[in-house]
């Protein structure tokens, strides 16, 4: 078994079109959609199981890391809504991005070129937030336990991907690359989808405990993308370091 999650053909897949990460019409489009349902999962889900009281910062005080952060999507609206925010990228341009968009933003968030298996900080986190990242990383086994490393005891992982599923297929790589072109045609690689059974069962061998799965749905009737039950494409779940 290989140790590191480094996939060269994923990274240089993005790096080519990381000059895109913030056009909200430009080849991430479908992730700018989607960030809002995500955002709004995370935060109420950490106001829940930290006990959070700050209306303006709800986030105020948690130390999270964002793993295969890209272009800083996820990591921005995190700091404003208070978190200490550090995010990694095995992706130097996708880093590279992320800082140069940091500069407008007038946030305080923490970027680094670096792989979980390279990334050595120096306390632990409260929350991980890898989101999208597992179904383009090379050993899905050893990303999950080189990420549990750096969360706190008590502390939250949530995994968004998608499932491995003829469903996925057909919506996910037929439909949003070859036939609505909402994403470039080999984004993704149905063979390194993954079925929840098999991330929980790789997470508890990490001390991951799940607590909550949740599908996740696009509405096409109102543009916007929902938690549901259906799991069958795309599923987000939130775990606890035991």
């Amino acid at each position: 078994m290989k140790n590191n999650t480094l996939d060269k053909k994923e990274i240089e897949k993005f790096s080519k079109i990381a000059e895109e990460w913030w056009n909200p019409t430009g080849k991430f489009k479908p992730l700018h959609k989607f960030n809002p349902i995500r955002i709004r999962y995370i935060k109420n889900n950490l106001i829940n199981d930290f006990s959070l009281k700050n209306k303006k910062k709800p986030l105020d005080g948690l130390k999270i890391l964002d793993i295969g952060c890209g272009g800083g999507l996820l990591s921005e609206p995190m700091a404003r809504l208070g978190a200490k925010v550090t995010g990694i990228d095995a992706s130097k341009k996708n880093i590279e991005i992320a800082k140069h968009h940091l500069k407008k933003s007038n946030l305080s968030i923490k970027y680094y070129n670096y792989s979980p298996e390279k990334f050595s900080p120096k306390n632990k986190y409260d929350v991980i937030l890898n989101m999208e990242i597992v179904e383009h990383v090379d050993n899905v086994n050893f990303f999950i336990e080189q990420s549990a490393k750096f969360l706190k005891k008590s502390g939250v992982m949530f995994i968004a991907t998608l499932n491995q599923t003829l469903k996925s297929y057909i919506f996910a790589i037929l439909g949003a690359e070859y036939i609505l072109r909402w994403l470039p045609i080999g984004t993704h690689d149905w063979q390194k989808f993954i079925k929840p059974d098999e991330l929980i069962k790789i997470c508890e061998k990490n001390s991951l405990i799940l607590k909550n799965i949740d599908g996740m749905s696009f509405n096409p009737i109102v543009d916007k993308w929902n938690i549901s039950k259906d799991k069958s494409i795309n599923y987000i779940t939130k775990f606890e370091k035991n």
